[in-house]
């Protein structure tokens, strides 16, 4: 009788999920940068003294945090090649699932993103800006060489935990066929005719559970570098 449990199912795994970390890893971080760079822009939107830039960050944020990861997937998967095809004449079928994926991704990192962005740069003090441009910085300037730096210090533990979280959101692409880890796991359960489906979930979370905590300790060790020598009190 063929065991339950079999750890040579969960040794033999690695070698075969491990090659395509790369590409759960690339999908990762081209999300983030996305999202980053959206975030920006959105947190800038929601500080601005224009109400309607208000409204419409702030509705986009809300829509994406109501917005469960899987169903966001899908209508991104389904809806933007039915939009370019109906608006442009545009067929987008040949296109790379990851790219989806990334959109997605991307979309929701960013809505988490300006919240982080708007509460570190409200959390420094007003007068920094106003004392360095008083002392001759241009408002750009007292942005990138004063208040930036210290929003970076205050934002360090979100961020981490959102790079965490869209690492974790992205094992959802598999559902679209988007292969990468955790679709390269569904295969070889299927290769193995749904048998021994533990072990091979069981490699998954071992590798999952060292990328996060690889994660969040990089982060830390960055706060900590970062905090040598100020006063943030």
């Amino acid at each position: 009788m063929e065991k339950y449990f079999d750890s040579t199912y969960l040794w033999n795994a690695f070698p075969q999920i491990l090659p395509f970390l790369g590409v759960t890893l690339l999908v990762t971080i081209l999300a983030v940068l996305l999202g980053t760079l959206l975030g920006l822009l959105l947190a800038f939107m929601k500080l601005s003294p224009s109400k309607i830039s208000q409204r419409i960050a702030n509705g986009y944020t809300t829509i994406m945090r109501c917005t469960p990861s899987i169903v966001l997937l899908f209508l991104i998967y389904y809806g933007v090649p039915a939009l370019a095809e109906s608006l442009f004449s545009l067929n987008l079928q040949d296109v790379h699932t990851g790219f989806y994926v990334v959109i997605t991704f991307g979309l929701q990192f960013a809505a988490m993103m300006s919240e982080v962005i708007r509460s570190s740069l409200l959390a420094v003090p007003k007068g920094q800006y106003e004392a360095a441009v008083s002392v001759g910085l241009t408002p750009s300037k007292a942005y990138m060489r004063i208040i930036f730096p210290q929003a970076l210090l205050f934002s360090l533990p979100n961020i981490g935990n959102g790079i965490i979280s869209v690492l974790q959101e992205g094992a959802l692409a598999y559902t679209i066929g988007f292969i990468d880890i955790v679709g390269k796991a569904n295969l070889i359960i299927a290769n193995n005719l749904n048998t021994h489906t533990l072990e091979i979930f069981l490699a998954l979370g071992l590798i999952y559970w060292l990328l996060a905590i690889s994660i969040d300790q990089f982060f830390a060790l960055l706060e900590r570098k970062l905090r040598v020598g100020k006063d943030v009190a």
